[in-house]
């Protein structure tokens, strides 16, 4: 099978916070790595690849930064990337996300396109159904298995209450894969050595800008949670402190 997999670099989760001048966003300096979803889908494509044969390829957009997971991915076993390469990409929407990489792959033909269910920053879980959509393919989200028939893919889904769902799809599709599907590899080191022979292709915001639209949704501000720290003595008797805190809750916490 031919897989593309859609991967995402997101700050680091305990990265101090640091925004821009406009306060739109984070600051370059800090710390990033691939988002934790999306390394789930790449190691379910790669297992794929190691059942049925192939070719995995990684897809990213962003900064010359976001390169980092596409050698990550490279190292982990993925065959070559593409990188939608410019600051701009950040600043598009989910809509618009997913008609950059649609434009990127539109000389090529996958039989299964692979995304995280979600990104760790902006966390909309929109980018993998909207390609879907672009592209004219089924799709699945939540998926925690997949096996391939003759026909297309059987797929578990982990639906709500601890239920799950059997479904077949035909080939090709997209899937939003959750986490914990699979239990993540390490990048050896001859893995590291081969990522830097591996092919990257570059795709320029120009190159695609014509296939883009309006941002329907657009960050007008972020704010850092201000570091409070306040101490409240409760005296009394254990039923008055017990009734005291019970109001607390309910009316000042609002938890119950």
């Amino acid at each position: 099978m031919k897989i593309l997999v859609c991967i995402k670099q997101v700050p680091q989760k305990d990265a101090p916070l640091k925004l821009n001048e406009s306060g739109t966003w984070i600051r370059d300096d800090v710390s990033y790595e691939v988002n934790e979803p999306d390394a789930y889908a790449l190691e379910e494509a790669l297992r794929q690849r190691e059942k049925h044969g192939g070719e995995v390829v990684v897809i990213t957009a962003g900064p010359a930064r976001a390169q980092s997971v596409l050698r990550e991915a490279l190292a982990k076993g993925a065959d070559r990337a593409i990188h939608l390469d410019d600051d701009r990409f950040v600043q598009l929407d989910s809509a618009n996300t997913a008609r950059a990489l649609a434009a990127a792959i539109e000389s090529e033909s996958f039989d299964l396109i692979v995304t995280g269910l979600q990104s760790d920053d902006f966390g909309a879980a929109q980018t993998g159904i909207l390609l879907a959509e672009i592209l004219g393919l089924p799709h699945a989200t939540i998926v925690i298995g997949i096996e391939k028939t003759e026909s297309g893919v059987t797929l578990k889904r982990e639906l709500e209450a601890g239920h799950y769902q059997y479904i077949d799809l035909p080939l090709p599709a997209v899937l939003m894969i959750q986490s914990g599907i699979n239990k993540l590899r390490y990048a050896t080191l001859i893995g590291i050595k081969q990522a830097k022979m591996k092919p990257v292709r570059k795709v320029s915001f120009a190159e695609i800008k014509a296939k883009l639209g309006r941002n329907r949704q657009k960050i007008e501000r972020l704010y850092i949670p201000a570091k409070q720290k306040k101490t409240e003595m409760i005296t009394g008797s254990s039923a008055e402190i017990a009734k005291k805190i019970v109001e607390h809750l309910k009316n000042h916490s609002r938890v119950i």
